[in-house]
């Protein structure tokens, strides 16, 4: 008697088993540390609830294959390779960057396939396709042709339509607009937390994805937006309102400088290292210190974004993992935008992909009038090397500064990209170790910034650079993980500016969040002192 005599015991076996290898499995998404570390007691009724919700996601994802050819064991197969995938590729991330997967990773797909470096995800070659392709075409041609399908032979497109529907109905329901609220209030009482590594524990990758997708899609983001709106209205109004409009050489000029992968290996007892700008610019600054970024070699928009809006991880909520998709919501809390209605003009500067982090889309909504991207920097990675250096980068500020009207309050952000890894042999001269390398690119960031610095200080109007690193770099020959994330920042008026403290001062921790706020405050008092 074959299996398939029974087609309903075989579904429900099959399924089982692919739960029973799903709920096993999904575990291995964090390192064995990471899952003791975030393990948490739970009362039956939660554990109830979250193991249903698993079961619920399985039951789904098996439908869709299910849906699709009507074959139970290559259904089976098919949700046990599905959330396999879903849990590798968590983990891989985890070891790289101590962030598991999630749901907006999705939205970084086309970039990791257009800058494959970047992520250092070379290995997805003619190879890795070639494999992954004979494997899934292959299984399935395989079940096709020797497992019996157990679609009904009457009314087999009845049988047909009713399996889809109830195999990809489900996911387009999360769009509709009467059934998101209560799915949307269901997955919240499920997280609990936007902390991705609790809820990968507690969920596993893929289903932790789901819901923290629904959660996304229905977040609520209008009352944090009018309390931060409410406080920038007066922080503005102290910065703007002192203005003399008859002293046309007062027009201030704002610089941020957000530099790649920054991090002072001299906190970690780097001796050979020799930073003289970043250090004369400490001696003189109105506050320096180290920033709380507590990212390793990655999502530089996150640092970005919080920076420019002021907005804290738990304010953006869900859209904290991925700002940029949602930055029409935070338009009205980004500083660039309260710059521009007060009649700054407000520039971003950055030598990389205008497209990658949505960045084409996302910066004109937070107020920059004026975009400066990789395309304007005629870049030849086989000659120039995969980033454009610092220097250059220096070049093209002082150029945009000159080429300004010196009458108009002007606020610069500039991105760098020069120190980002992935830190290997030719990147620079005959330097083969990544970390001699890193040191090397860090000097070389120093000096851009002595080259900036030495231009801004000429300049016959008060000027303020605010400097600092997006995160820690990804330099695991050198530490893995990093033993400290925090980077560095200085702030410093330069120009006719005046500084609002006496020098020397001691270092200050400073949240990303709040480097803006400084930067307003210090530019304030010396407004003040100068009008």
């Amino acid at each position: 008697m074959s299996l398939h005599s029974h087609p309903v015991a075989l579904v429900v076996a099959t399924y089982s088993l692919a739960s029973l290898v799903v709920l096993a499995t999904d575990r291995y998404a964090l390192t064995r540390r990471t899952r003791e570390r975030f393990a948490e007691k739970l009362s039956l009724k939660r554990r109830v609830s979250e193991i249903a919700a698993r079961l619920l996601i399985i039951s789904l994802v098996y439908a869709g294959f299910f849906s699709l050819y009507w074959r139970p064991l290559y259904s089976m197969q098919g949700t046990i390779s599905f959330f396999v995938i879903f849990t590798a590729i968590s983990r891989a991330k985890f070891t790289y960057i101590r962030e598991p997967l999630i749901f907006s990773d999705l939205a970084l797909v086309v970039d990791l396939f257009k800058h494959k470096d970047i992520f250092y995800a070379t290995f997805l070659n003619v190879a890795f396709w070639g494999l992954s392709l004979t494997y899934i075409i292959g299984a399935t041609g395989l079940y096709i042709w020797f497992e019996p399908t157990v679609l009904p032979s009457r009314d087999a497109a009845f049988w047909i339509f009713v399996g889809i529907i109830l195999a990809y109905g489900p996911w387009v329901l999360i769009f509709t607009a009467k059934l998101n609220p209560p799915l949307v209030y269901i997955c919240n009482s499920l997280l609990q937390t936007v902390d991705a590594r609790r809820n990968t524990l507690r969920f596993g990758a893929f289903t932790s994805i789901v819901l923290q997708f629904i959660s996304w899609l229905g977040h609520r983001r209008e009352k944090v937006v009018a309390e931060i709106k409410a406080s920038l209205q007066h922080a503005f109004y102290d910065l703007t309102g002192h203005r003399d409009e008859d002293n046309s050489d007062l027009a201030p000029l704002l610089i941020v400088w957000q530099s790649e992968s920054f991090i002072d290996l001299r906190h970690f007892g780097v001796d050979d290292l020799s930073l003289p700008n970043l250090d004369g610019l400490r001696e003189r600054a109105s506050q320096w210190g180290r920033v709380t970024n507590v990212f390793e070699g990655g999502y530089t928009l996150r640092t970005e974004f919080a920076v420019l809006t002021g907005l804290q991880p738990e304010h953006a909520h869900a859209d904290a993992s991925y700002p940029y998709l949602r930055a029409e919501y935070y338009a009205d809390v980004a500083w660039p935008k309260w710059f521009l209605s007060q009649g700054w003009s407000t520039h971003f500067i950055h030598p990389y992909d205008r497209t990658f982090f949505f960045r084409d889309k996302a910066m004109p909504l937070l107020g920059f009038q004026d975009m400066t991207m990789l395309d304007a920097f005629d870049h030849d990675p086989a000659k120039d090397g995969p980033y454009v250096s610092d220097r250059r980068l220096a070049k093209r500020v002082i150029e945009t500064i000159e080429n300004s009207d010196q009458h108009q309050p002007s606020f610069i952000f500039v991105a760098s990209m020069a120190n980002h890894g992935p830190w290997e042999t030719g990147r620079v001269g005959t330097l083969t170790d990544p970390i001699e390398i890193y040191k090397e690119l860090l000097r070389k960031a120093d000096d851009a910034l002595g080259y900036l610095s030495s231009f801004l200080e000429a300049q016959k109007r008060p000027v303020w650079l605010l400097f600092y690193g997006d995160h820690a770099p990804l330099l695991k020959s050198f530490a893995d993980p990093f033993p400290d994330p925090r980077t560095d920042y200085v702030l410093v008026s330069l120009g006719t500016a005046k500084c609002s403290t006496a020098r020397p001062i001691a270092p200050t921790e400073a949240a990303p969040w709040n480097l803006m706020r400084s930067l307003v405050d210090h530019s304030r008092f010396s407004w003040k002192t100068n009008t």
